[in-house]
């Protein structure tokens, strides 16, 4: 299958540079430079180089992520393959939420492990040479790996805390508080310490502010990404555990990401690179309890607000267009941002049930509102953290993702096929202009989309999954030259070039 994308004249992309669209054709997998367009009133887009509206839809994958090992015996991810990039662009999807570890970015105070970001950004390469961007993700979760529960520890009728990923130990200042659960992994003592002292820029070694060594950790990591078009931009935190009924903690979040800002925008000066996009998150509180947004913080206008919609998934609150409309009304605090959902995602057995459209309904919202999103997740291993939880209750442990693992003999089963079907489907991965509408209706088989105030020429994409029968009817108005691009698996793109002005596609079986 790699050779078959590698044969679509993929070989220009080596530098990760995405190459400008030739006159007379339309290369369906270029990845021009990404931008944002605010607007507070009708919600921002993100658009590429050419003018393209561009729905980033893709995946989150955790293979460089740092995780705590319940069992020293197991591994914790899977590592990141051509195979996987090429499944990953099979599914149609055009981005990667790429999860990195402070731990590793900067395993001593000052001292980067360039090696590290080196097999990162190779990834990075790998996704480009198939028409995927990447998004390099800060990830944490309950601060970091150093804060497991000691083997002697006293947590009075609750659990002990598992550790879990995000900070190196020398950045751990926990003040010694107890390592147990308080029934939230983010409700840990030691957790909250740790957070404490980061929101407060406590001294850590050589005299240095523990949230001063991380914004300067930003700063490296944006001087390293920042020259290639195919990193869409950096989240600067996964889920920061700013609580809201906690005094001065979102205040200290609006503080630390213009902070950020203002060092990740060194390193890409210091690159001689654009200015990418910067992801920012609200507080690990917004799914369940609707709050968490920090308030306004000085910034550009390359932001974009990335809250994670797991309503309806493995939050407590249905899924609704509530959550969507709530969060392009955050967005449009900052400017009118583009809304991008980092994290969304369920049980994967639910889309083996006919009864539960979950996965349906949550991607239709985010065509009606036209957001980015990256599913959680694509692979999961039976060692990862997130599975600590199963084997104490005395469970096999049931990993998430596209791929199924028998975590009793640790073999992998093969693909999920019915999540596969469910998610593989056709995509608008750029417009010639403002996307008016985008839809796809499963079950009559009609994608569809619109739009007005394309320039002329400016080139679009969309992508069509192979399992469709027949010979489907394109039905173009205000478009030019549209016309099918093989794709692996029976798939292909349907592309083409805006007349100027609005235009209508329809794809019908």
């Amino acid at each position: 299958m790699r050779k078959r994308w590698l044969s679509l004249g993929l070989l220009a992309v080596a530098a990760l540079a995405a190459p400008a669209a030739q006159a007379g054709r339309v290369d369906p997998l270029a990845l021009p430079a990404l931008h944002a367009e605010p607007d507070p009133v009708a919600g921002g887009r993100i658009v590429d180089a050419l003018g393209r509206e561009v729905l980033l839809r893709g995946v989150n994958v955790n293979a460089f992520v740092e995780y705590w090992a319940y069992d020293p015996g197991l591994f914790t991810t899977y590592p990141f393959t051509p195979e996987d990039a090429d499944r990953i662009a099979g599914m149609g999807w055009n981005v990667v939420r790429l999860l990195v570890s402070w731990s590793r970015v900067e395993p001593e105070p000052g001292r980067y492990d360039d090696a590290y970001l080196d097999g990162v950004l190779a990834a990075v390469g790998l996704l480009a040479s198939r028409g995927v961007y990447s998004i390099v993700d800060l990830h944490q979760d309950a601060w970091g790996p150093a804060l497991a529960a000691r083997p002697d520890e006293a947590c009075a009728g609750v659990p002990p805390a598992f550790g879990w990923d995000g900070a190196p130990a020398w950045a751990t200042l926990d003040r010694g508080a107890p390592r147990c659960t308080g029934g939230l992994r983010e409700l840990s003592p030691a957790v909250i310490a740790a957070f404490q002292a980061f929101w407060d820029d406590a001294e850590g070694p050589g005299g240095v502010g523990i949230r001063t060594r991380y914004v300067r950790m930003l700063r490296h990591v944006a001087e390293r990404f920042a020259p290639f078009d195919a990193v869409a931009g950096y989240d600067v935190m996964n889920e920061p555990n700013a609580i809201f009924l906690v005094p001065g903690h979102l205040e200290a979040l609006a503080d630390f990401y213009g902070d950020a800002l203002v060092e990740i925008r060194a390193g890409e000066r210091a690159a001689f690179a654009p200015s990418r996009l910067v992801f920012f998150e609200p507080g690990i509180t917004w799914a369940d309890l609707g709050a968490g947004v920090p308030p306004h913080f000085p910034h550009d206008d390359q932001i974009v607000y990335a809250p994670h919609i797991y309503q309806g998934g493995i939050s407590v609150v249905p899924l609704s267009e509530r959550e969507f409309e709530r969060a392009r009304a955050e967005a449009a605090r900052f400017g009118g941002a583009p809304v991008l959902s980092g994290e969304w995602g369920t049980d994967p057995q639910r889309a083996s049930d006919p009864e539960d459209d979950y996965f349906e309904r949550h991607q239709a919202l985010q065509d009606a509102f036209r957001f980015g999103a990256t599913l959680w997740t694509w692979r999961e291993a039976c060692g990862d953290p997130h599975k600590a939880g199963d084997v104490r209750a005395g469970r096999i442990p049931f990993v998430w993702g596209l791929f199924d693992v028998d975590c009793a003999t640790h073999t992998l089963r093969g693909l999920r096929e019915d999540l596969v079907a469910v998610l593989r489907r056709p995509a608008l991965r750029a417009a010639p202009g403002p996307i008016g509408s985008v839809a796809w209706d499963p079950e009559r088989g009609i994608f569809e989309a619109s739009g007005e105030g394309a320039r002329r020429h400016t080139p679009f994409v969309v992508f069509v999954p192979g399992e469709r029968r027949g010979r489907p009817r394109i039905q173009a108005r205000g478009l030019l030259g549209v016309h099918r691009v093989p794709a692996p698996d029976g798939a292909y793109f349907v592309v083409g070039r805006a007349r100027g002005g609005a235009w209508r596609l329809a794809i019908r079986p």
